[in-house]
């Protein structure tokens, strides 16, 4: 069973702060915001949404279709893709444009300030989902504008269930748009934040959305998660980590279990046991795709 996983490959430049975020700001000059942070570790690591969650789906013994682009300098990560011993039949190479990048800073408490150049990823709506009889599953995560609005239709018409995940990508909507991705999609999930911004902006509660969907996740980071079924909330514990090294990657990490617990047909309170399981694993670990269970 195949999982196609709409969504970037980016390069990330992962630069850690060793002090807080919050000690620098003064929140009585934000309006001549003017600031600068010493940041002596730096690394590049392969990353991008569909990249991070076919990595973790791999590390579970799935079968990730990871589609997105890259530019002119991703023949780095297509070989990294068949390194790993997943498929690129569904990756756009765009030669006039670079990969997505993300700059990431990170502070002593695990804060992020990102700035992300989408590149490659805006022609991402010239790949297309269709029906083929291994494809069971799959997902809508941050992406083009374009690509996530046709990709999660071509789902619905192609009868493929998906998981609407639209992550940092949710602002790009308003309420009619998300509204119609809510009625499409199977499942849905968010964290907290924007779980928030999905509610506001359709005027519907978690409890609301639940119904209309299998079920909505919204996931907490060290709290754990909430799992809504037909207006029902059930709290997953989270997962001690064995250390908190880099939350970069994390939730990506959680879809990953997320699709393979769907796969095999579990409730998703047990897919998002797992999801705690292996967001615990990633933490503990430096960059998006160097973890294993």
């Amino acid at each position: 069973m195949a999982a196609v996983i709409c969504g970037s490959l980016a390069f990330d430049t992962i630069m850690t702060f060793e002090g807080r975020f919050a000690e620098q700001i003064l929140p009585d000059q934000l309006h001549i915001l003017n600031v600068s942070f010493l940041v002596p570790a730096l690394r590049r690591d392969f990353g991008g949404c569909a990249g991070n969650i076919a990595y973790a789906l791999k590390q579970l013994g799935g079968t990730p279709l990871p589609m997105g682009a890259v530019g002119s300098d991703g023949a780095d990560y297509l070989e990294r893709l068949q390194q790993l011993g997943i498929s690129s039949e569904f990756v756009l190479r765009v030669d006039d444009t670079y990969t997505a990048q993300a700059m990431i800073m990170t502070d002593r408490d695990n804060n992020q300030i990102t700035a992300f150049h989408p590149g490659a990823m805006m022609q991402a709506h010239r790949l297309q989902v269709a029906r083929r009889a291994d494809i069971k599953l799959g997902i809508i995560s941050p992406d083009g504008r374009d690509a996530m609005l046709q990709h999660a239709a071509q789902f619905e018409a192609a009868d493929i269930p998906f998981v609407f995940d639209p992550g940092q990508g949710l602002p790009m909507f308003d309420g009619k748009e998300l509204a119609a991705f809510i009625g499409q999609a199977t499942w849905v999930t968010v964290n907290d934040y924007e779980g928030k911004m999905l509610s506001e902006r359709t005027g519907w509660s978690s409890a609301e959305i639940s119904k209309r969907v299998q079920g909505l996740v919204v996931t907490l980071g060290g709290e754990g998660c909430e799992v809504w079924v037909q207006g029902e909330k059930t709290l997953v514990p989270p997962v001690k980590a064995a250390a908190v090294v880099d939350p970069t990657g994390c939730g990506d990490a959680w879809r990953g279990a997320l699709l393979h617990g769907l796969e095999q047909g579990w409730s998703l309170a047990r897919c998002a046991e797992l999801g705690n399981k292996v967001g615990a694993a990633k933490i503990a670990s430096r960059g998006p795709q160097n973890w294993t269970l």
